[in-house]
């Protein structure tokens, strides 16, 4: 079942997306949200980011290739940094690029993320898929002058609008095999590979994650990056695919000092 949060009439609501139609529920589909009987077509609402995590994790350095391009060595345990909720943007939203004097060099990274359906703490990799809600695509996007600068990673990754997310959550996804994951910039295809090639599946980062930090329900993990990734300037346009959920969209601008 695929699940959005929606915008129309000036509210947000959250929906069912059924054979291109949102059914509105009565509430959070984490708490048990039933549809009101409200349908909508797809034409009459606009996506909004289908998240609004407390906190969201990254997973970096999970796939050879991008460790390679990035002339990392893997140190035998999972990398992980945090993003803010400010860095949330959705569907159709742009991805503001730092103003020049703070950064030159911003790069794409297509990714599988995931979110957390009921509090987890001390989830053991054998019970993780039971604490998942649901799949959707995302993009850690990355200030990379910043990222080899600072001592963290902090500034480099959580930029506002450095982690679109969206179209919607796939609560069905088989991930057992590997999903393929793409990524577009402007048509030209950049990234292209499967979830299979992850260092560290989806069970063992919640049982590490969960291990140090309670997860609630809408909390969201980035599962890393696959290689290929670019720099991008104003006016690209990235389409992120993954296979079994659907494509998310996003412009570039510039940003500048107010």
């Amino acid at each position: 079942m695929r699940y959005a949060r929606i915008e129309t009439g000036g509210d947000v609501r959250w929906a069912m997306h059924v054979d291109n139609k949102f059914r509105v529920l009565d509430g959070s589909p984490y708490d048990g949200g039933k549809p009101d009987g409200t349908e909508l077509s797809a034409e009459k609402v606009r996506l909004a980011a289908p998240v609004t995590p407390s906190k969201i994790f990254c997973v970096g350095r999970n796939y050879a290739a991008h460790r390679t391009e990035m002339g990392y060595e893997h140190d035998g345990s999972p990398s992980v940094f945090m993003k803010g909720p400010s860095a949330i943007i959705g569907p159709g939203d742009d991805i503001v690029l730092p103003p020049t004097d703070m950064s030159t060099h911003v790069e794409h990274e297509a990714e599988l993320a995931f979110v957390i359906g009921k509090t987890a703490r001390f989830v053991s990799a054998a019970d993780a898929t039971g604490y998942i809600f649901g799949y959707t695509c995302a993009n850690d996007v990355s200030a990379r002058d910043l990222q080899r600068s600072d001592p963290q990673l902090t500034r480099g990754k959580g930029f506002d609008t450095f982690c679109p997310v969206g179209p919607w959550l796939e609560s069905e996804l088989d991930i057992d095999a590997g999903v393929r994951l793409s990524c577009n910039v402007n048509g030209e295809m950049r990234q292209d590979a499967s979830t299979a090639d992850m260092t560290y599946d989806i069970p063992f980062l919640v049982e590490y994650l969960s291990a140090f930090a309670t997860l609630h329900p809408g909390d969201l993990i980035l599962t890393g990056s696959p290689g290929g990734t670019t720099q991008l300037h104003p006016g690209d346009t990235i389409d992120i695919d993954i296979a079994g959920i659907g494509t998310l969209t996003n412009g570039v601008i510039a940003g500048r000092r107010p």
